[in-house]
């Protein structure tokens, strides 16, 4: 059972559950904005994101945000992903992460954008 994020109960008051898809996008979502040292088990847990999003924004901290993002995601969802691009870019003041990958159970490739503003 694929258990829906963040925790919820269903209407039988039995926990929610996610779909395959879902699931995914879930665990890549959790990566993301997990930052390093938040899991009290698993301190290297997370990609940092949301520190870099408060940084001054210029190409090479879209670049660094591109590699910190594809490492912690081939780190931790390699058994259920293949990361197929991670494209970070920084215009004005907003920071745009787009996360390309593939189940590794379907040839199905899904994409997920994130967008930073963090000056609003």
């Amino acid at each position: 059972m694929n258990l829906n994020f963040p925790y919820q109960f269903d209407g039988r008051g039995r926990t929610l559950s996610a779909s395959a898809t879902d699931y995914l996008n879930q665990l890549v979502e959790q990566v993301l904005f997990t930052a390093p040292g938040e899991r009290v088990n698993m301190p290297d847990f997370g990609s940092g994101l949301q520190q870099l999003a408060f940084a001054p924004n210029s190409v090479e901290m879209a670049a660094a945000t591109q590699f910190a993002v594809q490492a912690a995601l081939q780190k931790w969802l390699a058994g259920s992903v293949s990361v197929q691009s991670v494209v970070a870019s920084a215009q004005e003041s907003t920071l745009n992460v787009t996360v390309t990958y593939t189940p590794l159970n379907t040839d199905v490739t899904q994409v997920q954008t994130f967008t930073f503003e963090p000056n609003s």
